[in-house]
This record gives C-alpha cells, sequence and structure tokens, in this order.
C-alpha cells in the first residue's frame, strides 16, 4: 500500500490552494494554509480517516523531478498513511505515482 496521492492540475488562480485551504479545514487543521510556492512542501499532521499526515506540494517552482526527489518524495509516497495533493502535477508528472487521481481546476464565469 502506498500514499494516496491527487494531483491539483489548473490555470494560475483557478482554486488549486482554495481546495487544500477548504480540505485541510475539514481535517480538522486549524493552522492557516496557504500555498507553499516558495518552500515547495508544507506538511500538516492529522488524524483523519486513517491519514496521518496532509502534504501539500507546490510543483510550480521546480525545474525539474530531482528537487521534489531530494525533499524525501520517495520516503512521502510510499506511507499510506499520507494524503499528498500536488499543485502543477505535471511539472512532475515522471514521479507521479500510477493509478494516483487527478482534479481539474478551471475559471468559473
Amino acid at each position: 500500500m502506498k500514499a494516496t496521492v491527487i494531483g491539483l492540475q489548473g490555470e494560475l488562480g483557478s482554486g488549486k490552494t482554495y481546495f487544500v485551504k477548504n480540505l485541510a479545514k475539514i481535517m480538522g487543521i486549524e493552522e492557516h494554509v496557504v500555498s507553499p510556492t516558495f518552500i515547495i512542501m508544507k506538511v500538516y499532521p492529522v488524524d483523519w480517516r486513517g491519514f496521518k499526515k496532509l502534504i501539500h506540494v507546490d510543483a510550480y517552482r521546480l525545474e525539474n523531478e530531482q528537487e521534489l526527489l531530494q525533499l524525501g518524495w520517495q520516503e512521502l509516497i510510499a506511507d499510506p498513511e499520507n494524503l499528498i495533493l500536488v499543485e502543477w502535477p505535471e511539472k512532475v508528472e515522471g514521479i507521479i505515482p500510477k493509478g494516483s487521481k487527478r482534479i481539474y481546476f478551471k475559471h468559473a464565469l
């Protein structure tokens, strides 16, 4: 069994971070959730439906997949107690596990 990885794909301002903020609230996270654009990854401890960590990744600024691998990506995706949400998954497509889910965001009119 592996982590649950969900790619959040869409243009800037289409609601990816808003989705993460609201999911975090549902999961009981009281900390202010912001996009980890400059720090790349933020880990929140949780105790929600078998998950022990919500891991929010923003791959927008990454130059290559190696940068995410250096942050312990392989260990994170190996832990079934991790729920990993990746904004801009297309930037690290080669290391997103097969079978991961994808949510597509669009600007509403």
